[in-house]
């Protein structure tokens, strides 16, 4: 008798939107997915927002206990660290074993700025879970949100379920082009933004710059050195990775602050700064520790990322700089100017704006 040992299984992701219309469907879809999860033995998280995490605990009970979960809008206050932060985190923790997840990062009043960098983020969980054995079900609510937050998600998604039917997505186009299409740029900058050259050796220059101008635009101090903190990795990943040249420029909108750093790299990898690097990886930090800004919207266009209200951006373009220091009409290569160089002035002073929020103790320590 010849005996056939059974073939090893296939580590299988599932990325589907689930589709639901008010909290009694909202619950019965859910009660279904994680009681099916507990029951197989899978490790089971739930991230959704404060109302609707209420209602899970309280559906589940003393069940409750057997599940991970996490405010989303405390996790996912920042779109950019919830790939790294919060669900390879939560797959991390049980190796090979199959994990199933409620991922939850866009809800009715969320704030409109923010709403690019979670599409852009539910596009690139794709990717970063390719080859993973996980199901994460992300929920919308089909009556609160905007109809066009529903299609978007027909293009994030590869499966859509309701409580009632499961189908494959025909708008999905892939987890690469899914990612790409969401790739979106930010406001441009205005003419009279004011802004000041990078170089290998002025990075005292860039953090001063950053200072005056968040002081001047009304960040308290404490706010005003997180915005320099994460102003000065993106200067250093450009002196580093960037062709060592480039530009710091910043400017105020109604709600915001925006420092955007410009130079002529480029950055290939979809999920830089979202995924924590490998112990042995020398570098790859200093986007993560941007990503992990507590405001919303690290969000990656063309390797850009930008923060609410203080806007980050790197943007990387080709030939964008020469790799040559530019001369300026100013007399001086280090000294902030505005656009016009033959106006010499500080950067302008405007109303105070909301305050961003620390960063936290983490990220500095883990400076």
């Amino acid at each position: 008798m010849t005996s056939v040992l059974p073939a090893p299984l296939v580590p299988r992701f599932e990325h589907p939107a689930l589709f639901y219309r008010d909290n009694r469907d909202y619950l019965a879809s859910m009660m279904r997915f994680v009681t099916n999860g507990l029951v197989a033995g899978e490790p089971v998280m739930v991230a959704v927002p404060t109302r609707n995490l209420r209602l899970l605990r309280a559906a589940f009970g003393s069940d409750a206990d057997e599940i991970e979960m996490h405010d989303m809008s405390i996790a996912g206050r920042n779109p950019g660290r919830i790939i790294g932060e919060v669900l390879l985190d939560f797959a991390g923790k049980h190796p090979g074993r199959r994990v199933r997840i409620v991922g939850e990062p866009i809800w009715a009043g969320r704030d409109a700025t923010e709403y690019p960098a979670c599409a852009h983020h539910e596009a690139l969980i794709n990717a970063a879970f390719e080859g993973r054995d996980a199901t994460i079900l992300c929920p919308y609510n089909t009556t609160e949100l905007d109809p066009q937050v529903i299609a978007d998600a027909k293009r994030t998604h590869p499966t859509l379920w309701t409580d009632t039917y499961r189908t494959d997505s025909e708008d999905y186009p892939g987890a690469e082009a899914s990612a790409d299409s969401f790739n979106v740029p930010h406001s441009a900058e205005p003419t009279d933004s004011a802004y000041m050259m990078i170089f290998p050796d002025n990075p005292d220059e860039t953090r001063r710059f950053t200072a005056s101008f968040a002081l001047a635009a009304g960040l308290t101090v404490d706010h005003v050195a997180d915005a320099v903190l994460v102003v000065d990795e993106l200067v250093s990943n450009t002196i580093v990775h960037g062709g060592g040249f480039g530009r710091l420029a910043a400017w105020t909108d109604d709600k915001r602050v925006i420092f955007e750093v410009s130079d002529s790299g480029v950055i290939n990898d979809r999920l830089a700064g979202r995924r924590p690097p490998k112990p042995d990886q020398p570098d790859g930090r200093g986007l993560m520790i941007v990503h992990r800004l507590e405001r919303p919207g690290a969000h990656l266009h063309d390797a850009r990322h930008h923060h609410d209200p203080l806007l980050l951006r790197a943007v990387r373009r080709a030939n964008l700089l020469k790799h040559r220091r530019p001369s300026l009409d100013t007399g001086t290569r280090h000294r902030p100017v505005v656009r016009d160089p033959a106006v010499d002035t500080p950067p302008p002073t405007v109303e105070p704006l909301d305050p961003l929020l620390r960063i936290g103790r983490d990220v500095v320590g883990f400076l």
